[in-house]
C-alpha cells in the first residue's frame, strides 16, 4: 500500500481508501437483469472488501435494482468502515434504454427502494445521477436535500454534471462529491476535476479505465509498464490516483482477477517523467 494514495475524506467525515468498487457489472449484460453466475457476483463482491475496498459505488438503474440487491446479499450487515455510494435519476424502461428522470417525486420513490434494497437506514452518499434537461436542477437537488434533512441520506453527490450545473447544486444543498467519465484518454471532465480539486470535493471518475479509448495510449502505457513490472491496468490508475488528491477511482469488473490486479495499482507511484508523458500522451489521444 502507498500511502501518498491512501485515503481521502468524502464530506469530511466518510473516510475511504482511494481505489473503490463500481458494481454496475454485478448485473446481467448490458447491466440488465441478474447476472449468470449470481454466488461468483458475492463472492467478487466479498473478494473486494477483504481486499481493503471500503468505497462501494452502485446505481438503482444497474439491473435495475439488481446490483443494490446483491451488494446486501454478499455484505449485510456491513463492515462499520463500509462507504456504500448509490445514485438516482434514470429510468430503465428497457435493457438498451437509460431515461433521465430527475422529478421530485421519482428520487423520492427511488430513494425509498434503494433504502429497502440495501438494507439500510440511511444512504451514506446519495449521487443525483443525470440532469434531467426536463427538471431544473434545484428542484432536483431541493428533492435530494429533503431527504437528507429527514436523515436518509448522509450526504449529497452528483454526476454527468459540468463546472456551472455544479455551482447551482451548491447552491442548494451542500454537495460532497462528482462522478463524471475521465480517464487517461478521454479528459472532458478537466474543468470538473480541477474544480474539485479545487474546492476539496470527492471526484469519481467512472469507466476509469475506459471502453478502448485507452489504446490510444497504449504504447506509452506498455512502455512505463515495462519499467516498472506493473500491467497497463494499473499503471492507467496510478495516473489517477496521482493526477488529484480528490481522485476516487471505482475500476469495475466481473472477475476476481481483474480485481485484484485493479487493486495493485494502490503498490505503484509513478515517477515524474512517467507522470508527465502519460498526461501530455492522455491529453493528444
Amino acid at each position: 500500500m502507498n500511502d501518498a494514495y491512501d485515503e481521502f475524506a468524502i464530506g469530511g467525515d466518510m473516510r475511504v481508501r482511494r481505489l473503490g468498487f463500481g458494481a454496475m457489472h454485478v448485473t446481467g449484460s448490458r447491466v440488465w437483469g441478474h447476472p449468470t453466475d449470481r454466488p461468483a457476483a458475492v463472492r467478487l463482491l466479498r473478494r473486494a472488501v477483504e481486499l481493503g475496498v471500503n468505497l462501494l459505488d452502485t446505481a438503482d438503474a444497474y439491473g435495475p435494482g439488481v446490483s443494490e440487491l446483491i451488494i446486501a446479499e454478499a455484505l449485510h450487515p456491513y463492515p462499520s468502515d463500509l462507504v456504500i455510494a448509490t445514485k438516482g435519476g434514470y429510468t430503465r424502461p428497457d435493457a438498451n434504454s437509460w431515461v433521465p428522470d430527475g422529478r421530485p417525486e421519482h428520487l423520492r420513490e427511488f430513494c425509498e427502494a434503494s433504502l429497502a434494497r440495501l438494507r439500510l437506514e440511511r444512504i451514506d452518499l446519495y449521487q443525483l445521477h443525470t440532469p434531467d434537461p426536463k427538471v431544473p436542477i434545484e428542484e432536483s437537488i431541493g428533492a435530494i436535500a429533503e431527504l437528507r434533512a429527514q436523515g436518509k441520506i448522509r450526504h449529497i453527490g452528483v454526476s454527468n454534471f459540468s463546472v456551472e450545473q455544479i455551482e447551482a447544486a451548491r447552491r442548494i444543498a451542500p454537495i460532497v462529491s462528482v462522478q463524471n467519465h475521465y480517464n487517461l484518454a478521454y479528459r472532458e471532465s478537466e474543468p470538473v476535476v480541477e474544480y474539485c480539486t479545487a474546492n476539496g470535493l470527492g471526484f469519481i471518475p467512472f469507466f476509469p479505465l475506459g471502453y478502448g479509448n485507452l489504446i490510444r495510449t497504449g504504447k506509452r502505457l506498455r512502455e512505463v509498464a515495462g519499467r516498472t513490472g506493473f500491467t497497463p491496468s494499473q499503471v492507467a490508475l496510478a495516473f489517477l490516483l496521482m493526477r488529484s488528491p480528490v481522485m476516487l477511482p471505482i475500476p469495475g469488473t466481473s472477475s476476481v482477477a481483474h480485481l485484484e490486479e485493479n487493486i495493485g495499482a494502490r503498490g505503484l507511484m509513478l515517477n515524474a517523467a512517467d507522470y508527465t508523458a502519460l498526461d501530455r500522451a492522455g491529453r493528444s489521444a
